[in-house]
Order: C-alpha cells, then structure tokens, then sequence
C-alpha cells in the first residue's frame, strides 16, 4: 500500500508517539517525518501554515494529531473513547504530578543539563518541568485566558529555574492549583467546551489527554532515573496509568 499520509513528529513528544501507534492501529500506512532528523521538514509545515507537530498531513491538507477524534476522521477511520470521570482523571493526574515532584528531586544535579533522550535537544531539567508545563497550560486554557497551550508548554523554563527543588516548587504550586479548581468547578461532568489552538474541544477530553500527556513525561523521567542508576522513590504503577490512553512507546 501507498503511503498517502504523512505524520510530522519528533522524538520525545507523547502525542507524536502516539498518533504514530493510532494510525498503525488503524493500518494506515503513512510516510514518518522526524522534523529534528529533518529540520527542512519544518519548511513543509510551515507552508501549511503549521508552526508545530504532531501533524498528519495529505497533499495541502492536515489535522493536528492532539486529538485523535480529529485524526480518524481525516483518515476516515472511526473512533470510540472509553474515557475514565473526570474526577478519577483528576485524581489519576494529582497522583502523577505528585509522584513528578518526587523523581524530579532525585535528579543528580551534575545531569540535569544533559539531553533526556538524545535523539531530542531537550535537558533533564527542561524534560521535568515540561511535566508541570502541561497542568499549567491546561489551567490558562480553560480559564480562557491562553487557548495556544504549546506556547505555554513548550516554553522555556523561566531562568530562575535552575535546579531539582525548583522543579518541585513550581510543581507543588500548579498540583495545589489543579485541585483548587476542581474544588471549586460547579459542574463536575466537564460537559463545557474548551477553545484551543486545535480547535473548540470538549473539556472532559482535554482533561484527559492533558493527564495521560503529564503521565507519559512522568514515564520517561522514571526511565531517565533508571538509566542514571537511580532508584526512583515510590515510582508510579501499571495501576496508576491503567485506562489513560498512553502511548506504548516511550521515546519514538
């Protein structure tokens, strides 16, 4: 079979990970595009008018592979989600950044500038602040004041941020913020709408993809623990990620 579609992705990034193994899936065969292996690729993107991956395209069309609702439908493939409440998801993701703030400060500090994966330009350090990144963007986004999540996420840390302990700091605050809001919004069925950069998403879909997202990056912090020859402290379960929607792979 022809590959009619093409998937713009880098290593490292959950939902690229993720859409790669949908569409396999699915059994869409389509060309893979590592826009770090292939910095020019990002010229092709920007034609569209893209400035970020995931992406699937074909010819001069594309979707934003955040929401694989979106995806299936381009590839005209069904699609059904089984998705947890949302107040188990919020109590899945609370245990998450909290399990985060732990490993973060058990990196050794002499390896925190280093790539987490070197495949990727992406530190240790900037690996496990992206976790909380996540939580952070989710909050602007639904309190309508930044729908463009990835300029939230994908920004570099503040340059104040220089170590573990503020890591765990800014992790500490966003976990207490995550959990005020829910404390504190009137309908717990999450049946509202969300304006993203992707699109006006429901909200109980944002709040899953955004867990299984901090939960995926929380993964790969383990692994780097694990490669540094550091036993991570209480490490999160199979139990933990069990119905999030995670990719298998961790990197690629």
């Amino acid at each position: 079979m022809n590959a009619h579609y093409k998937v713009y992705w880098r290593p490292g990034c959950s939902s690229c990970v993720k859409v790669k193994e949908h569409l396999t899936q699915l059994g869409v065969p389509f060309e893979s595009i590592d826009v770090a292996a292939r910095p020019e690729a990002m010229a092709e993107l920007l034609e569209l008018g893209v400035k970020t991956v995931p992406v699937v395209a074909r010819g001069g069309e594309y979707v934003f592979a955040q929401a694989l609702e979106d995806v299936s439908r381009f590839v005209g493939k069904t699609f059904h989600a089984d998705r947890l409440s949302p107040g188990e998801l919020i109590r899945r993701w609370t245990t998450i950044l909290g399990a985060a703030q732990r490993h973060a400060l058990q990196i050794p500090p002499a390896h925190l500038h280093e790539r987490a994966v070197a495949s990727r330009d992406r530190s240790i350090r900037d690996l496990a602040y992206h976790v909380y990144q996540i939580p952070d963007a989710f909050l602007q986004a639904v309190e309508g004041r930044e729908p463009n999540l990835t300029a939230v996420y994908n920004a570099p840390p503040p340059p104040g941020v220089k170590g573990t302990g503020d890591i765990a700091s800014y992790g500490k605050k966003i976990t207490s913020q995550i959990e005020a809001w829910w404390r504190q919004l009137p309908d717990k069925t999450c049946s509202r709408t969300v304006k993203t950069y992707y699109g006006e998403r429901p909200l109980h879909e944002l709040l899953e993809r955004c867990t299984w997202h901090s939960a995926q990056h929380a993964r790969q912090i383990l692994a780097v623990l694990e490669r540094l020859g550091v036993k991570p402290e209480a490490p999160l379960t199979a139990a933990d990620y069990a119905g999030l929607p995670m990719p298998k792979g961790l990197w690629e």
